[in-house]
């Protein structure tokens, strides 16, 4: 299989008690991402598991340059991110795109859901015509359960579900290679996180898609993961395929995640 994103060595550190914006010299620091590396073939998903605060976001976040290493490096489609700059850079982020954690701060609370949808094609794809990004758009959001009426219609009016689907259709509209999903339905309630599952899979199926999937929940990956890496304290301490890594756990910790989460009815 085509290897699509290969991580090596990357890493993280923040002054203690500090976040993005305490990076200075002085004082403590811990390390939050802490030398990972990996690889993910397209069409994989690759799962990372932990605990809060383990550093899962924040491996997410510089997979995106939405946060910048200090160290290591994330080539995708064998081009190093971190070397690339303004067109170029921006050129190969399309290819990835991002599912935000939480449906109801991620969306713009004045944009209606048409503006949203289609803001990475004014941002990508400046030169289409009105007309084909409303096509774009009305297509995208129709495949992922919603009818055009929801194009006028604000992201207050929507569920939660709704709006994690306005989310994936957001990141989807670029037709990327990879998305990164950083909790997707840990804010939706259980049965509603589930229908949301099925649609990832599904888009999955349809476009190809690689996705990198955050998680505190071994039983959720479980339904989505070709491979899972469990992190803590900034390390991988286990990775391996899902069913090896799922029914014959070699780590304590990973034996802990399995025994804390209960498992979803019907799972």
């Amino acid at each position: 299989m085509e290897t699509l994103l290969t991580v090596r060595e990357l890493r993280k550190t923040y002054r203690r008690g500090g976040g993005v914006f305490s990076q200075g010299t002085g004082g403590a620091r811990f390390t939050a991402v802490d030398n990972v590396s990996f690889s993910i073939n397209r069409g994989e998903t690759f799962a990372v598991v932990g605990e809060s605060g383990c550093g899962k976001t924040t491996l997410a976040r510089m997979l995106l340059r939405l946060i910048e290493p200090d160290g290591g490096e994330i080539l995708f489609e064998g081009r190093n991110l971190l070397t690339l700059r303004g067109e170029a850079l921006r050129s190969q982020r399309r290819q990835m795109q991002m599912v935000f954690q939480d449906p109801f701060a991620s969306l713009n609370p004045r944009m209606r859901v048409s503006e949203i949808v289609a803001e990475p094609l004014a941002i990508h794809e400046p030169g289409l015509s009105e007309t084909e990004r409303l096509a774009r758009t009305t297509a995208i959001l129709g495949r992922v359960g919603l009818n055009e009426d929801a194009m006028r219609r604000y992201p207050h009016e929507f569920s939660g579900g709704q709006r994690q689907r306005i989310g994936i259709a957001r990141a989807l509209i670029l037709q990327p290679k990879l998305i990164v999903a950083d909790e997707p339905v840990s804010a939706l309630d259980v049965s509603v996180g589930a229908q949301v599952l099925l649609l990832l899979q599904e888009l999955q199926r349809e476009f190809a898609l690689a996705y990198i999937f955050i998680s505190h929940s071994l039983p959720v990956v479980a339904q989505l993961a070709t491979h899972i890496a469990v992190m803590r304290a900034g390390l991988f301490v286990e990775t391996g395929p899902a069913d090896k890594v799922l029914d014959q756990p070699q780590h304590d910790y990973t034996r802990e995640l399995l025994s804390a989460v209960p498992e979803l009815p019907g799972a």
